[in-house]
């Protein structure tokens, strides 16, 4: 919001969704691997509309855990987001209108148009805020976003590791007991002998929806274990 630097993006083909929005915020909040882009660190606020992506328990589960506060904007009151439709109107005029490929609203056939792949529009997309965007001089703020953002010795907050980063937003939580069989969860089982000390325990575990192979056991805050399906 201060500096208009652009954090992290995504392009992708599916419906929004809480877990395609957490990948963002992965991205937006880790440390980036492109020289120059050292826009990184955990909001403070994050504000949305009301789409059904920001407003989901995950999202809100992973915003409790990474302390970041989600504000909504008020329906009918759209105050801010001028700022972010602004940022997709450049993107339309000064990214994708120059593409090969480039079908705008009126075009016949406008899918057969295409010449690029996901893959190469990510790649194009990216290299435009890293090396346009983000070091162009902003009409209002009068300075480039990246510069502006470094401007005045800002140390922004991140989580201990990427892995931790990937527990927090990837996973989603929740209660189970521990049976003398393991933990039982979405017609799966999960055993390890570690768990044998915790029977009738009541535990939190975290699972990535994407896959069900592993999930990982908390007890009483404390981590116990991953545990692989049987």
């Amino acid at each position: 919001d201060h500096s208009r630097a652009i954090a992290g993006y995504a392009v992708n083909l599916g419906a929004p969704s809480a877990l395609q929005t957490a990948l963002v915020l992965r991205q937006a909040i880790w440390r980036k691997a492109e020289p120059g882009w050292h826009v990184c660190g955990i909001p403070a606020v994050f504000y949305t509309d009301h789409g059904s992506d920001f407003t989901s328990r995950h999202m809100e589960q992973a915003a409790a855990d990474l302390g970041m506060r989600l504000v909504f904007s008020l329906p009918g009151q759209p105050r801010g987001r001028g700022k972010v439709e602004r940022y997709m109107d450049m993107i339309n005029q000064m990214f994708l209108a120059g593409l090969p490929g480039y079908a705008p609203c009126g075009t016949r056939d406008r899918a057969g148009q295409a010449r690029l792949s996901l893959a190469e529009l990510d790649a194009a997309l990216g290299t435009f805020i890293v090396k346009v965007y983000n070091n162009r001089v902003h009409s209002e703020t009068g300075k480039p976003p990246q510069g502006r953002w470094e401007a005045g010795g800002f140390l922004p907050r991140l989580s201990e590791s990427l892995e931790q980063l990937d527990l927090l937003l990837l996973t989603v939580a929740k209660p189970r007991k521990i049976h003398p069989d393991g933990i039982r969860f979405q017609g799966l089982r999960y055993l390890d002998p570690v768990l044998a000390a915790y029977v009738g325990e009541s535990v939190i575990i975290r699972y990535d929806p994407r896959d069900l192979a592993e999930i990982r056991v908390f007890h009483r805050g404390r981590f116990l274990d991953r545990k692989s399906v049987v």
